[in-house]
């Protein structure tokens, strides 16, 4: 129970959230499993066939940041594969189409970083996530498109995989390895302690891939849309945001954070049906 403008608000989950849960948990494990299953490769005990899968192949990022070698040289930055050109492509293809939905509903870093965040949730209440002053906050949304051009400028100056030495990414799913270099592992602590008090804090602030896929939220095709006619100016749409977007103020949801998550819409936490949605239609 919330009070926003004098008023009483009840929160709840509908069953739909759901899918964006099991769908959550599915990319989760299948990536465990692929990292897992590639340090067992190595010593003969893993499943044959994945054992040639590994983090790099499956990461669509690494499409990105290859993408000037491949144009320049027809080549690929050592460790990346073929699949994440291809993972790339698909990828901008459904964030055009819906937004950043890699981000909302499929990046296992994005998952764990809302489970964390979980434990904020009950030890701050209504505090959790409102910890960054607001003047601050955003100006540091914009920090991860100065990561993105940091990343993609040297490893297109290098030909290495810069970025990996900082991923917590990849440290996530590979801390028991000797590859993981420090800086990655402390990244990633960083990370999931400030979850505690800022909902996907490494999303909002600092993620190269996140700011890429965030560029699509200004032209995408289904976008989430407020009826002005029905809202009943609650906040509740805005509460439930995990990227503090004031979804209450738009009609279209067209902030470069927008990851997709529908948390806001009438089929989550709206009360008031078919006011907050997702398509391609207007709104009144």
């Amino acid at each position: 129970m919330f009070t926003v403008f004098g008023k009483r608000i009840r929160l709840f989950r509908p069953r739909s959230i759901w899918v964006r849960r099991v769908v959550q948990w599915v990319f989760f494990l299948l990536i465990a499993f692929i990292s897992v299953n590639h340090t067992l490769a190595e010593s003969g005990a893993g499943i044959p066939v994945l054992s040639s899968a590994s983090l790099h192949a499956v990461c669509p990022f690494g499409g990105v940041e290859t993408l000037y070698t491949f144009a320049a040289d027809g080549l690929l930055v050592r460790k990346i594969h073929d699949s994440s050109l291809v993972l790339a492509g698909i990828v901008l293809l459904l964030s055009i189409l819906f937004g950043p939905v890699f981000c909302g509903w499929v990046c296992p870093l994005g998952t764990v970083q809302e489970w964390a965040g979980k434990l904020g949730k009950r030890l701050f209440k209504r505090r959790y996530n409102h910890f960054v002053p607001a003047r601050i906050d955003p100006v540091l949304r914009y920090v991860r498109y100065g990561v993105l051009v940091w990343v993609l400028y040297i490893t297109a100056m290098s030909g290495t995989l810069i970025f990996e030495s900082y991923d917590p990414y990849f440290a996530l799913f590979n801390f028991w390895s000797t590859e993981v270099a420090w800086s990655a592992l402390a990244i990633l602590g960083a990370t999931l302690l400030l979850s505690v008090f800022v909902e996907r804090p490494w999303c909002k602030y600092a993620c190269p891939y996140g700011a890429f896929l965030g560029i699509t939220n200004l032209f995408r095709v289904f976008s989430i849309k407020r009826a002005e006619s029905t809202c009943k100016a609650d906040g509740a749409c805005s509460i439930m945001c995990p990227m503090n977007i004031p979804v209450d103020a738009v009609k279209v949801v067209r902030d470069h954070q927008c990851i997709s998550c529908l948390e806001c819409t009438s089929e989550a936490i709206c009360p008031v049906a078919k006011t907050v949605v997702f398509s391609t239609g207007g709104v009144k």
